[in-house]
Parts: C-alpha cells; structure tokens; sequence
C-alpha cells in the first residue's frame, strides 16, 4: 500500500485488488475477484481524498473549547450466553480465535 521509499506515490498504484483479499482473509470475508477489485477502487478513490486534505490548512486549538461528550453511564451487558451465541467458534465458554503467532 505504500512505497518503500516513503513516498506515497500515485494513488491509482496504492491498493491492488490482492491486497484487499489479503486483508479480507485477515479479517476472515469472504470476497470474490469482482467485489476486491471494486473495494481496490473504493480505497484508491478514499486515499486520492486524503491526499487532497494535506492542503487544508491546520486550526489553532480553541482555548474556550469545554468537553461536550455525555457522561459515562453503567448499563447492563451481556451474559457471556449471549456475547457467545453469534462467535464462530467457541471453546468451552470463550471465543475461539485464529492464531496469531
């Protein structure tokens, strides 16, 4: 996805439709030939728009600016029957994962 030598190079050579299978694989998606290379597409055109962002001057913070996020609230979460009940595989009462190493 990008050049060795730091360059970010032409966005129509950033994401090959390889890659997407890679990353779909990682991600365990199943993904045909037709739908990687419309995602390949999907990225170059989100990548060209990031490129265009580092033309967007940066803003001075805004020293009055007051956190406006809702207070954390405690609400009930699910029973571990429920968390697993949609796991693609499960071992005893834990989810099953893929090994990383």
């Amino acid at each position: 996805m990008s050049d060795s030598d730091g360059d970010s190079g032409d966005a129509s050579d950033a994401v090959d439709p390889g890659e997407v299978r890679h990353v779909a694989d990682l991600a365990r998606v199943a993904l045909d030939d037709e739908e990687a290379s419309q995602f390949a597409e999907q990225f170059v055109d989100i990548l060209a728009y990031f490129d265009s962002l580092d033309g967007v001057p940066e803003v001075d913070r805004e020293a009055d600016l007051a956190n406006v996020m809702r207070a954390d609230e405690v609400h009930e979460g699910l029973s571990q029957g429920e968390a697993l009940r949609n796991a693609p595989e499960t071992v005893e009462d834990y989810f099953e994962g893929p090994r990383v190493s």
